[in-house]
């Protein structure tokens, strides 16, 4: 399964990039529950739940279903149906200052107090964060309900909860998909079919409370790096749209063949342009992932995801929001009738899925695996390892190229010889990477 985003007629103001707190704060209530995903961030998650207040553990524990496997939609931007703030400044691509965005860091040297400056850290922090929560309390009731249906069943292509509220099917397809999934998910779905103007409230409270009690601190870190992120994802989508001016034909008088070949040259000029920028956008997309590919006819990037989805920037813009404590994780958000969003990691890791599974299979041939053990000892040539092994030197040759491809072996040059020698750095961090790969 994938998700595919298919450039085909997209331009760079088919995207925006927006600095989230609420999309922020959402990764960090994974990251505390989902410890075992984050082990980076463990001692971090140990010390604020030792000082968290009562109310705090309980609804950690309550709506822990919203920022599970299926992040609830309402913590990204463009919930209201249209693009964040700031779009279609420039070249369309705007670090969003309305609903559910946040403009980046104030001018000057005091753009906000460091780590540890208390609740009130973070520039602007508690108004902006406000706001996005004043977008989902101005939700009617029934989408809200619709979208932490979602949460509850952990998907939304195989259910349709739009009338949730109103329909005895519906309300009996969440409580029958919640219940064979967890408990918790089953008291939240509950809670939502019982009172969902009560749920709403008090996961509105829930969520200022987080931020008085330990997220102003984490954005005031971590807003300056999501800033610098932005600027430079949107630096990579738009490279190719200063290539997008005219073309400087002109209309002056000339003979009929000179205007036919001046006309002809511009449209070749305006194709070359649109596959320049074409590919300038798959690029960007695409270093957003290590899962990801390129491809051809129609031109699209895919990611490799355990859904499926389709996403069409030119007739629905597309919402990159950047995240640090969601790393390794790139969410992808395309629910029915709002703007999908690609909550992407500003680290993005160097290994995914594919090269994880390649190593390992890699290390599966015992003659490679003889191969690896000798050469974790010493460098050796070709030669050398052919004596050893009772092998052909094309043979050691292919099985080293293998190796070498899949970054687990590297050469050195003595002269007319070369020698290799196993990373034992790349061996080492295998099973590591596999872990991470498993989660992108």
């Amino acid at each position: 399964m994938s998700v595919v985003i298919v450039l085909e007629g997209a331009g760079p103001g088919s995207f925006t990039v927006a600095v989230s707190p609420l999309a922020e704060l959402s990764a960090c209530l994974h990251a505390l529950t989902e410890s075992a995903h984050h082990p980076e961030l463990r001692d971090w998650g140990r010390a604020v739940t030792a000082n968290a207040s009562a109310e705090l553990r309980a609804g950690l524990r309550r709506f822990s279903p919203l920022w599970s496997a299926l992040r609830w939609r309402g913590f990204y931007p463009g919930l209201d149906g249209t693009r964040p703030a700031g779009a279609g400044t420039g070249v369309g691509l705007g670090i969003g200052a309305g609903p559910g965005a946040f403009a980046g860091p104030s001018a000057g040297p005091s753009a906000g107090p460091g780590p540890g400056a208390g609740p009130s850290a973070g520039p602007g922090l508690g108004s902006v964060l406000e706001e996005q929560l004043r977008t989902v309390a101005r939700l009617p009731i029934g989408r809200f309900a619709e979208l932490t249906a979602f949460a509850c069943v952990n998907g939304y292509t195989r259910f349709d909860f739009s009338r949730l509220l109103r329909s005895a099917d519906q309300r009996a397809a969440l409580e029958h998909a919640a219940t064979a999934l967890s408990a918790g998910r089953r008291e939240l779905a509950a809670q939502l079919l019982r009172d969902p103007e009560a749920c709403r409230a008090d996961l509105l409270g829930f969520l200022d409370r987080c931020r008085s009690e330990f997220f102003a601190e984490v954005w005031a870190g971590a807003e300056p790096e999501l800033t610098r992120s932005a600027l430079a994802v949107r630096g990579r989508l738009a490279s190719g749209a200063g290539r997008a001016g005219g073309s400087g034909n002109g209309s002056g008088s000339g003979s009929g063949s000179e205007n036919s070949r001046t006309a002809h040259t511009a449209r070749a000029t305006r194709v070359t342009r649109a596959t320049r920028t074409t590919e300038d956008l798959a690029e960007a997309l695409a270093s957003l992932s290590p899962d990801s590919s390129r491809l051809g006819a129609p031109p699209r990037v895919v990611f490799d995801k355990l859904h499926h989805s389709v996403i069409t920037p030119a007739r629905t813009p597309v919402v990159l929001v950047p995240t640090r404590f969601n790393a390794p994780h790139l969410v992808v958000k395309n629910e029915p009738g709002l703007p999908p969003v690609l909550h992407y990691p500003i680290d993005a890791p160097e290994v995914g899925v594919t090269l994880a599974r390649s190593r390992m299979l890699a290390l599966t041939d015992p003659h490679r695996v003889r191969l690896c053990r000798l050469i974790a000892r010493e460098p050796m040539t070709t030669l050398d390892l052919a004596a050893r092994l009772s092998m052909t030197q094309p043979q050691v040759s292919r099985h080293l190229r293998a190796l070498r491809d899949l970054g687990l072996v590297g050469a050195e040059r003595s002269g007319r010889f070369v020698h290799y020698r196993l990373d034992l750095s790349a061996v080492e961090r295998i099973g590591q990477d596999v872990v991470r790969a498993l989660q992108h």
